[in-house]
């Protein structure tokens, strides 16, 4: 009886083992938006700060202090639930911390309905502002005493007590203040900037009456409804931006005389330490010559051009001047100026004092300073490409000295999805409660590579000794899953290197044919190939391969993070030599045995659905189905900042326009192709797929159309699910 039952456990345990070696994988569980989608993506549950010296461990409702001489060993310190037990005025539930990395015992909490300061020593709240009814952009300021935000198109202020204070009353629509401009381009995230010692607020100002207004239908109403947004198209009209000041004490505004032209760009606005000074690098409107100018936040007069940069084909301001801690006198600027990002230590009379790092790699973020603002700490893609690793600089003998040395891709930041504004003695404030300390001794580098789904790593900068303090669980245990590999090919220059992922499928033959599904983006701004988990590959890929795909992904030239000349041999041309180097990765998956070139197909989102359609049309034999998402079909549809940047305008580049163009090549269409469009999208307008299919009936071809109704750029949630479910149903139709 015993062993019967003995044998019947085992045989379950085996049946139920083979079934997860084997496990079928739905696109529920690989797609973000899917029910089970969590289950399957690696996470690190621990969040980590720095509070001074002291490292602060985070896990859900649990709060710990970690000893850096023993950073295995944590010792709890509260709970979150705990902040508001003394409180009787304010009511929900604590969402998230941010602890001071200066070391003030002034913590700051965020309710679901607002923000607060609670002290650690006495344990109590200190305050509390609610976050104001119908209110957006909402930023606290250094000293968290005030919150500026937006209602609409205006800005306010409100204080601890909820007085309101409003900056801006304009009833006109069409000016807009506090908000993000020139359509995030060059680094913009937003359009209100604190002054560091919470003394005066920096704002966007921005006037769009002068832009056409652009149809957007909103068809969830019993009558369809017409919400218009404003939409600067390349070679039109722009947007005119100007920036305020507005003194808290006087409660007046002074606008900074930036001057003619209206239509240039104001990026990267950043205080003094003293502040006295607002720094703007300005663009002009080509966006090959910026200069980096000075106002008196007093008056608003121009002060000084600091410095200027000039380049051929487009100059791309994206850091903000960042001050050295405890030496208002100098700035650290970010230029691509000798062919890949790095930095430049500055004076502030525009004496450059010294490069502080070059080489044919790139700076990819700044961490911070040390306490004696001696050594600042970046992530870079020296020694690869595909990898960040961290790094500091000493500012007075230029020494490097790298910190992070196992492979994969480390985070600057240990908690990635929390922002903290940071006044470090007086200078720029918005910096991260980032990965070093305050004493910049110690270093906390969370990172994953491609047989590493997550580690936080406790690294002694003065020591170098290495202790792993936070693991992700592979969630693919067990499970029989599609390899992932990774390569390098030469691009259609003959030299260049650029790389590859390939999936192949589990228990992949390769006495075998596999048909294969590329998956493209190849825009600016971009690296779909990294040494992250299994190669920072999808969950569609993934479930490509497990219907017996093989996927290709490649990083064409166009691409970012390996230096000017890669990215800008685009410049006038988009689509041609990205359409050059995505053809080597072909005759690359074609030269394979073990590939059916018969059966390929393509698919590619925004710039991505761009290149999907321009390779289907440019080689129109290659392919038998493509799936082109939110594509852009036509540059002159496109908006003035990043068309411009890369294409010029339509009058000073029509033979470029006319070749990117997608509309005169509609002819050439041979493959099926399935086009996939939200209806409200506000970035690729639907005007550019409808006029590629009016292009294509009047071509007698026939691409096939489908719409997500009430969608911007993205399907969201569930519907994201629908959505590769449709995908990989148009491959499956018309790929067999």
């Amino acid at each position: 009886m015993q062993k019967n039952i003995l044998l019947i456990l085992l045989l379950v345990f085996s049946s139920t083992l083979s079934a997860q070696q084997n496990k079928h994988f739905t696109l529920d569980e690989l797609i973000p938006g899917g029910k089970d989608y969590y289950n399957y993506y690696p996470r690190i549950i621990e969040q980590f700060q720095w509070h001074g010296n002291e490292l602060i461990l985070i896990n859900g409702d649990s709060v710990f202090k970690v000893n850096p001489a023993n950073p295995s060993k944590k010792d709890f310190a509260f709970r979150l639930n705990e902040i508001l037990k003394n409180s009787n005025d304010v009511k929900g539930t604590v969402s998230h911390v941010i602890f001071d990395r200066e070391g003030n015992n002034n913590l700051i909490f965020h309710t679901s309905n607002g923000v607060g300061i609670y002290d650690l020593d006495d344990k109590q709240v200190i305050s509390h502002i609610y976050f104001p009814e119908s209110s957006d952009n909402r930023e606290l300021s250094p000293n968290n005493m005030y919150m500026a935000y937006t209602k609409g198109n205006n800005l306010f202020i409100t204080d601890r007590a909820g007085r309101e204070t409003a900056v801006s009353s304009e009833e006109n629509k069409g000016i807009v203040y506090g908000q993000s401009v020139h359509r995030d381009e060059f680094g913009i995230k937003g359009g209100i900037f604190w002054s560091p010692n919470s003394n005066k607020l920096a704002f966007y100002r921005m006037d769009e009456t002068m832009v056409t207004d652009y149809p957007i239908v909103d068809i969830s109403t019993r009558i369809a409804t017409e919400k218009s947004i404003k939409y600067p198209m390349a070679g039109e009209k722009s947007h005119e931006v100007t920036i305020g000041v507005f003194d808290l004490q006087s409660g007046q505004t002074v606008y900074l005389k930036t001057g003619e032209p209206k239509d240039k760009f104001l990026t990267n606005v950043a205080w003094s330490p003293d502040e006295k000074s607002i720094y703007i690098a300005e663009l002009n409107r080509e966006q090959n010559h910026m200069k980096l100018n000075r106002y008196d936040a007093v008056t608003g007069n121009f002060d000084k051009t600091i410095f200027e940069e000039t380049h051929p084909k487009y100059v791309e301001p994206e850091n903000p001047v960042l001050f050295v801690r405890n030496n208002p006198n100098q700035f650290i600027w970010q230029s691509k100026r000798d062919g890949f990002n790095h930095l430049y230590l500055y004076d502030i009379s525009g004496k450059l004092v010294k490069q502080l790092t070059s080489g044919d790699w790139e700076v990819t973020d700044v961490i911070g300073f040390d306490e004696k603002g001696q050594n600042l700490f970046f992530v870079s893609t020296n020694p690869s490409p595909i990898e960040r690793h961290t790094y500091s600089v000493n500012l007075k003998k230029g020494n490097i000295k790298r910190h992070t040395t196992t492979s994969g891709m480390h985070n600057a930041a240990i908690n990635p999805n929390v922002t903290v504004q940071v006044t470090e003695n007086n200078s720029v404030s918005a910096i991260r409660n980032a990965a070093v300390s305050k004493s910049g001794r110690y270093l906390v580098s969370r990172y994953s590579a491609n047989d590493n789904p997550g580690k936080v790593d406790f690294i002694d900068t003065k020591s170098e000794k290495v202790v792993t303090i936070a693991s992700a669980t592979n969630p693919f245990v067990d499970i029989n899953m599609p390899s992932v590999e990774l390569g390098t090919l030469k691009a259609a220059d003959g030299t260049t290197d650029l790389y590859y992922r390939m999936i192949k499928p589990v228990n992949f033959d390769a006495g075998k044919k596999y048909p294969v599904a590329v998956y493209v983006y190849g825009g600016p701004h971009s690296q779909m190939v990294q040494n992250s988990w299994r190669y920072d590959s999808r969950g569609w890929e993934t479930y490509m391969a497990q219907k017996g795909y093989i996927v290709f992904v490649m990083d064409n030239r166009g691409t970012t993070y390996r230096g000017r000349d890669f990215e800008d041999v685009i410049h006038r041309q988009l689509g041609v030599e990205e359409a050059k180097d995505q053809m080597r990765g072909v005759e690359f998956l074609k030269s394979l045995p073990y590939v059916d070139s018969d059966r390929m197909g393509i698919h590619g989102w925004s710039y991505g659905g761009f290149m999907t359609i321009n390779m289907l049309l440019r080689y129109p034999d290659v392919f038998k189905v493509g799936v082109a998402g939110g594509p852009v079909i036509d540059w002159k549809y496109y908006e003035v900042m990043y068309g411009e940047r890369y294409m010029d305008t339509p009058q000073e580049n029509p033979d470029g326009y006319k070749e990117s163009s997608l509309l005169n090549k509609a002819g050439r269409l041979k493959s099926r192709l399935l086009i996939i469009h939200g209806d409200e999208d506000p970035t690729v307008v639907m005007q550019h797929s409808l006029q590629f299919l009016k292009a294509s009936i009047n071509a007698g071809t026939h691409p096939d159309f489908f719409v997500y109704p009430g969608h911007g750029h993205n399907m969201m949630g569930r519907d994201r699910v629908h959505l590769h479910e449709h995908i990989t149903r148009y491959f499956e139709d018309f790929n067999n």
